[in-house]
């Protein structure tokens, strides 16, 4: 099929993709009596996570884990750097304290925790389950905290009415998942039409289509005023493929690669969230950052096309 065809196929399923999950994860939320932010955080999160959880098993079923950690860095530096950033274009987000208190520790500590592993340039079985149990005492934390906040149940909601979020929930996760693979395809076709240079492809192309759920969620929640969901969609995103995605990558195959090569996307992932953190007075990530944010993602593309020359 043309790749311009898929990509246009691809745009259209993040669409109505995003719309069906942003509307099943308010539903779903009011089902279970949470608030938005944490079903954004954990389900929907992992949810868009899922094209990295993929390449994780793949890589290292194929002794090629070291992929599947580049995946997961650059997909965090797109999270942040360009899909919040796009967000934030379109007008600033409030952040809630919770989520500062909670999730920001942990996706800023994170990379340094890796930059720890990897300074014998590998990330070895015991420390991939290290990050594993981390990763599972943060969504502890989450979760007693959900049922902490939970809400009384008025008893009003059919079932009928229960099913109908999580169907559209599945449904738009399906979409957006597709639309991911679309674009990935469609744009390493045309690119590589061009002449582009593979590590290029990967490193922007591949990447941005493995983000492309959290783009079409993030957006979409901002826009229909669901902005908890698109924040807690990212961060916990991003929680996930630094902690769960590379540990299941490292339990599979341990996981070795230069220090060096690693240190400008942990360098890169580190400052995209110290630039997107708000303020303290207001609670709130400004357009002015979201400007920053971008610039910041196409000084990391330009970097990366040129170290590859």
């Amino acid at each position: 099929m043309n790749d311009y065809v898929l990509l246009f196929s691809g745009i259209a399923c993040a669409a109505f993709g995003g719309e069906l999950f942003v509307r099943g994860t308010v539903g779903i939320a009011s089902v279970l009596r949470i608030a938005p932010s944490i079903i954004a955080v954990t389900v929907a999160a992992f949810a868009t996570s899922s094209p990295e959880l993929s390449v994780a098993i793949n890589s290292g079923l194929a002794g090629k884990s070291q992929l599947s950690l580049g995946d997961a860095l650059g997909s965090n530096i797109v999270n942040i750097s360009l899909v919040l950033g796009v967000t934030l274009l379109i007008s600033g987000i409030p952040v809630s304290p919770a989520v500062l208190r909670r999730d920001a520790p942990v996706a800023i500590l994170v990379p340094f925790l890796t930059a720890i592993f990897l300074i014998d340039n590998m990330i070895d079985r015991l420390e991939g389950v290290f990050m594993f149990l981390c990763f599972g005492a943060w969504m502890a934390t989450t979760i007693k905290q959900a049922l902490k906040e939970r809400e009384p149940s008025n008893g009003q909601v059919k079932v009928a009415g229960k099913l109908l979020p999580w169907i559209q929930g599945g449904a738009g996760l399906f979409l957006l998942v597709a639309a991911g693979r679309l674009i990935v395809l469609s744009t390493t076709g045309i690119a590589r039409d061009f002449g582009i240079d593979d590590f290029i492809i990967g490193a922007t192309l591949v990447a941005f289509g493995t983000s492309v759920p959290e783009l079409a969620s993030t957006v979409l929640a901002k826009i229909k005023g669901h902005d908890e969901i698109g924040v807690g969609t990212v961060l916990g995103s991003n929680i996930f493929n630094s902690l769960f995605i590379v540990a299941v990558a490292a339990i599979i195959r341990p996981i070795r690669v230069p220090f060096t090569e690693v240190m400008p996307a942990l360098f890169f992932g580190v400052l995209s969230l110290l630039i997107a953190l708000p303020r303290r007075s207001t609670g709130m990530v400004r357009r002015r950052q979201g400007v920053l944010l971008v610039i910041m993602y196409s000084v990391y593309v330009m970097s990366l096309f040129f170290a590859s020359r």
